[in-house]
């Protein structure tokens, strides 16, 4: 009777198991594949640093400049500063210029790009300068701007200055905006007529890991290592003093920034 009742107990335990067996199999070979080409339809995270490229020919009138919302503007956005205009084919300043004391005088006209951009950045611009001086008591001034940020009483970021003039006193600058109006390092200064553009230049300007390399008509000028800021947004800007009503006189009539 005891090896009878262990026999019956022990052949429904083997039909459980093998029923387990083939239920765990119907699973792996039915319903896996269909999960699998379900999670493959999800859309996959996008990559880091895809933002750019972007590029525009100021076919807009606005002040400030906008495109649809994709830039953020000194006076708009951080208040300390002012703001970018445009007419078609042209991205102008406007500040004031004359001869002001620091820190008023460093009020920037200003203009980021909106987004997430990847830290390897770079932008390039063409000059538009229709009234040169020449006689260096007035400077204009262009400026592209990369991994930079603007919010209230705040603007941080790297700032690449062409004056628009090819004057012995002409310059290509590096300055690293620290946060307040009027806080800054200077990080590069060069002085000499091959430092200055004219009309029609093309300035260009990269941030790679900590190097940041300077053109002007595909020539390279400056190149320097910093590591302040490893993040941000490229942009462009301008400076005028020693005059006022000529703000109008300088600017970029093109401008593009990429993060690949």
């Amino acid at each position: 009777m005891l090896q009878y009742s262990l026999m019956s107990l022990e052949v429904p335990k083997h039909r459980m198991v093998v029923w387990s067996s083939a239920i765990a199999l119907f699973v792996i070979v039915g319903v896996w594949p269909l999960a699998t080409r379900c999670l493959s339809l999800l859309p996959a995270p996008a990559p880091a640093g895809t933002h750019g490229p972007y590029t525009t020919n100021f076919s807009r009138a606005e002040n400030p400049i906008s495109e649809g919302g994709r830039w953020l503007n000194g006076q708009t956005d951080g208040l300390d500063w002012t703001d970018v205009r445009t007419t078609p084919g042209f991205a102008f300043g406007t500040e004031i210029g004359g001869n002001r004391p620091a820190p008023q005088r460093y009020d920037d006209s200003t203009a980021l790009l909106k987004g997430t951009w990847g830290p390897n950045q770079t932008a390039q611009a063409t000059v538009r300068s229709v009234k040169p001086n020449q006689d260096g008591k007035v400077w204009e001034e262009v400026e592209l701007r990369l991994r930079s940020s603007i919010s209230p009483h705040n603007c941080t970021g790297y700032e690449i200055m062409f004056r628009c003039s090819k004057i012995p006193k002409a310059y290509c600058n590096i300055a690293r905006w620290e946060g307040p109006l009027g806080k800054f390092t200077m990080l590069k200064q060069t002085e000499g007529s091959e430092y200055g553009v004219k009309d029609g230049d093309v300035v260009k300007a990269s941030m790679m890991g900590k190097i940041l390399s300077v053109y002007i008509n595909g020539v390279p000028v400056i190149q320097l290592s910093d590591d302040r800021f490893a993040s941000g947004n490229p942009g462009i800007g301008y400076y005028l003093e020693g005059a006022t009503g000529a703000i109008g006189d300088f600017g970029f009539s093109s401008f593009m920034a990429t993060d690949r």
